[in-house]
């Protein structure tokens, strides 16, 4: 997958995010791209503890052999947290796209307690694993882009 490629998935996923927004989810999207680069499936976030690249690996897990997730991509607005960087290892995905990284979720939301952010990066996660998945984030050029569903709504 090109960087260009990368970055029309992340955009997508942001559109996700936006819609789960307007349903009063956290602003969080995520998609599962194929090796052929067509979107398998797309996911928004739904709470503090159902969130989107969890629930779009699980539901990926259930759907395709890991074989198959082995040459898949998860791409995500953001970094995924440890949760998700761990469901996505044993779902069997083979490589993440993330556009921002954690801190930079942190800077917004501060301590508010739907969002209480770790400092563990999810290449942190993923290299204390045994399977070596690829990591490809943060992407600078649409970081202000797809935070930008996150200023208005951690301050409610």
């Amino acid at each position: 997958m090109t960087r260009d490629q990368m970055i029309t998935h992340l955009l997508e996923a942001n559109a996700v995010a936006l819609i789960a927004a307007l349903h009063g989810h956290h602003p969080f999207g995520a998609v599962l791209v194929g090796p052929d680069g067509k979107i398998l499936m797309r996911q928004g976030n739904i709470d503090t503890v159902h969130h989107a690249e969890t629930e779009l690996a699980r539901r990926a897990a259930v759907a395709y052999a890991p074989e198959y997730l082995w040459t898949c991509t998860l791409v995500s607005t953001g970094e995924p947290c440890a949760m998700c960087s761990g469901t996505l290892y044993w779902a069997n995905i083979g490589r993440l796209v993330y556009g921002f990284e954690e801190g930079a979720l942190l800077e917004m939301t501060a301590d508010h307690p739907e969002n209480p952010t770790m400092s563990l990066s999810s290449r942190q996660v993923l290299q204390s694993g045994q399977k070596k998945i690829e990591v490809h984030g943060p992407f600078h050029e649409v970081e202000d882009e797809l935070l930008a569903p996150h200023r208005d709504f951690w301050r409610r």
